[in-house]
């Protein structure tokens, strides 16, 4: 699924489409996939004490419960670019609202706390084939011309999907006068919570069914003259579609099906720039950003906020994430991807550091008011940082940074690596929690200082330059 044909900036010849809201609604249908990536992995936020509770756990198999998805995100998004090849992209698309939908169900009326992981593992298949098939359709059918402004939506629906989770959580708690085992259509409240996502799982299978199929996808498969109606709905009937057919024939000849023996070196297994890469996947989940979306409900009920402000607090840091992007997609291409890892990296740090210094007070399950106020500040500032930063630059840094001959499996490593880290600082933060709040954060702030020294070090700018010129 992965060629330098349609590359933002490789072709600038495509004209306007002439149905440009026709183009975007076919990319938004597309980016649902990734508003039910940032749904399912953020609802779990608003659970997890309700778990904890009813199951009767501790800390150790709480946080297996909530990271068990990522063995299944794992799976999903290294199985989802074969499924779509042979099947094609919107079948796939299908496939994964139909693992959302059962996720979803299952989550809301589980039998025990093994199959709601069963659960939560099949969604985490969903967010893995969402988190593949999302770009890859939208790079195929957005007209060369505005690629990359549409290639934002699948990291604008993203957050989006952070954003509306934990206002639906906020609202269900409100219904159950605050209490997350409160009754709620017959319900427990987390269990609606969860099991709301029936709503955007069943509307992103709808709409797959509206969009067309990859003109990638149908030439490979011998349906050109749907390929060339596909070509003319989205970039316009004046397209020469003879000449844009040769190009994308083309540029799937030459592609060259890189494999992991292509990543091997001679002295340190991998070539560095694969090490490179694997360094900026694991030090964007290093520095606990996910703690901020998994666990932040729990987070702010452990040091004496109630249940109902501790939801508020989520959702508001989920709306600093959507502002942080923003400004991220803004700047990137203006100052470069290195300067603004080094500005995130600065930033995270400093409110790392001040969170670290205001948990240390923590007596109990309560912290004197002025260190609550900093914790407060300061999560939302390090959250602010994190997604105008590494939160967008490490993706784009991965999409340009490797040699063409080798960038599908060298992404594919580095993906697998961010997973794996996104897995230990999940499975890792409720007993770490339990051991010493204050030191957990400050071993997020060693990373968060270590990553400025790697980038320096190590990581060569790729703004301004073309996909060609790395190799």
């Amino acid at each position: 699924m992965t060629s330098t044909e349609g590359v933002p900036g490789t072709d600038e010849k495509s004209p306007r489409p002439e149905h440009l809201g026709h183009v975007i609604f076919i990319t938004a249908a597309a980016a649902m996939g990734g508003f039910l990536f940032g749904y399912d992995s953020s609802v779990i936020n608003g659970a997890v004490e309700a778990i904890r509770d009813k199951y009767d756990i501790g800390s150790g198999t709480l946080a297996q419960v909530i990271a068990i998805a990522l063995i299944g995100c794992a799976i999903g998004a290294a199985t989802a670019g074969r499924i779509a090849d042979r099947i094609g992209r919107i079948r796939c698309m299908q496939i994964a609202s139909v693992m959302f939908t059962i996720s979803a169900v299952g989550s809301a009326l589980p039998f025990a706390l093994w199959d709601l992981a069963f659960w939560r593992i099949i969604g985490g298949f969903a967010i893995g084939m969402a988190s593949v098939i999302g770009p890859a359709y939208i790079a195929e059918v957005s007209p060369p011309a505005i690629r990359g402004r549409l290639a934002s939506f699948q990291q604008a629906a993203i957050v989006l999907g952070i954003a509306v989770s934990q206002l639906v959580n906020y609202g269900i708690l409100q219904i159950a006068d605050g209490d997350q085992r409160g009754k709620v259509i017959g319900l427990e409240a987390w269990q609606v919570m969860l099991g709301v996502m029936v709503i955007p799982a069943v509307i992103y299978g709808l709409l797959s069914f509206v969009i067309p199929e990859s003109p990638r996808f149908l030439l490979s498969v011998g349906r050109d003259s749907d390929a060339r109606a596909v070509l003319a709905d989205v970039e316009g009937k004046e397209t020469d579609l003879d000449a844009r057919v040769d190009e994308i024939r083309t540029a799937m000849r030459r592609e060259h099906k890189s494999v992991f023996s292509d990543l091997l070196g001679s002295r340190f297994g991998f070539l560095p720039i694969v090490w490179i890469g694997i360094g900026l996947s694991v030090f964007q989940q290093l520095v606990g950003i996910n703690v901020a979306f998994y666990y932040s409900s729990t987070l702010w009920q452990s040091v004496g906020i109630n249940p109902s402000g501790s939801f508020f607090y989520s959702f508001t840091t989920s709306i600093v994430n959507i502002i942080g992007t923003a400004i991220a997609m803004v700047f990137v291409d203006r100052i470069g991807r290195r300067p603004l890892a080094l500005i995130g990296s600065s930033g995270m740090a400093v409110s790392l550091a001040l969170e670290a210094w205001a948990f240390s007070a923590k007596s109990g399950d309560t912290l004197p008011h002025a260190q609550g106020v900093v914790a407060l500040a300061a999560a939302h500032v390090f959250v602010l940082f994190f997604a105008l930063s590494w939160g967008v630059v490490v993706w784009v840094f991965l999409g340009e940074m490797f040699p063409n001959k080798i960038r599908a499996a060298a992404l594919g490593v580095a993906a697998s690596a961010q997973w794996i880290a996104n897995w230990a600082i999940t499975a890792s933060f409720p007993t770490l929690a339990d051991w010493n709040l204050s030191g957990t954060y400050v071993i997020y702030t060693c990373f968060a200082v270590l990553s400025i020294p790697f980038v320096l070090l190590f990581v060569k700018e790729t703004k301004g330059k073309t996909l060609e010129e790395m190799g």
